[in-house]
């Protein structure tokens, strides 16, 4: 988680520097602030430094990987990684379900946001105990 961190600082240090600059070059080249693009780039820093804030918090409570060790071997970082289904339609349907949310928010139809927030909803459930209930019950060992 070192290694993820860092990575995040470094994006989120740039981010600032932009906005900054950005915020400069805005105000003194073009007249007027975009305080739209000032704020994404605000942002979009604020984002990446809450994510290597996290990972730091993480990595001081974990044993170090073997991703983060200089003398670590490539056969350290073998074996298991954790399950992944093999064929899942469940993602499919929530991407449709968020579509229709989505669609019924830029256009502002109150029975199309209600449907959608529904279907992600039973979509989510769905992926979420797809391997509790039904024929594939147990798959997963």
């Amino acid at each position: 988680m070192k290694t993820e961190y860092k990575i995040f600082g470094v994006v989120s240090v740039f981010l600032y520097a932009v906005t900054g600059v950005y915020y400069w070059w805005t105000t003194t080249a073009l007249g007027g602030t975009d305080w739209i693009g000032t704020l994404a780039l605000l942002l979009s820093g604020t984002l990446t430094l809450m994510l290597g804030g996290y990972f730091w918090f993480v990595s001081r409570r974990i044993e170090l990987r073997p991703e983060d060790r200089d003398n670590a071997e490539i056969a350290e970082g073998a074996g298991e990684i954790g399950f992944f289904s093999p064929g899942s339609y469940w993602p499919f349907g929530l991407g449709l379900a968020v579509l229709v949310a989505g669609i019924g928010l830029a256009y502002w139809r109150w029975w199309l946001i209600i449907a959608g927030a529904a279907a992600v909803l039973m979509a989510t459930a769905g992926l979420v105990f797809e391997y509790y209930t039904g024929s594939r019950r147990g798959a997963e060992q």
